[in-house]
């Protein structure tokens, strides 16, 4: 469906933008849950927490990143997304944070998810660094300062 999708635009594949969810979901066979990620979250002041066992989630749209006690959950809610060969790679710049029953709006400054949709490991542009099947990649930095990356791969998408 993506390819049909590439082929019939006049527009290169490299330019067109959409939503993370439509490229991913057309991409990606749903997966058993097996809540593969690590998440590392460097704070302005220096601090450094790591969490195993991230539950990554495609879920209408969104890119959900739930800690593995299920007490917080950071939501990507936007980005412009291309494809580059096998891969997505999408430019966030709206992420929520939802932990203690609030909402918290994350204004981003910078960032980039990389997504492998494929079946196959792919090696990521002009780099050594590999993503496997189904893998994710996102590095994002608030405006506050404080960086998280995420590493795994997406355990399950909600449509």
């Amino acid at each position: 469906m993506l390819s049909r999708l590439l082929r019939a635009s006049s527009t290169p594949p490299q330019c067109i933008a959409a939503p993370l969810a439509l490229l991913v979901a057309v991409c990606i066979v749903c997966r058993p849950a097996s809540a593969s990620g690590t998440a590392r979250i460097q704070q302005p002041d220096g601090d450094v927490k790591t969490y195993k066992n991230v539950r990554i989630v495609i879920n209408e749209g969104n890119l959900w990143m739930t800690s593995s006690d299920g007490k917080g959950t950071l939501v990507i809610g936007k980005a412009a997304c291309s494809k580059i060969g096998e891969l997505v790679r999408c430019l966030p710049y709206d992420a929520t944070l939802v932990q203690f029953g609030e909402k918290t709006h994350i204004a981003l400054q910078s960032g980039t998810a990389w997504l492998n949709p494929s079946q196959t490991t792919q090696t990521l542009p002009l780099s050594s660094a590999q993503l496997p099947a189904h893998g994710v990649l996102v590095s994002v930095r608030s405006k506050r300062g404080t960086y998280v990356t995420l590493t795994g791969t997406v355990d399950k998408i909600v449509k």
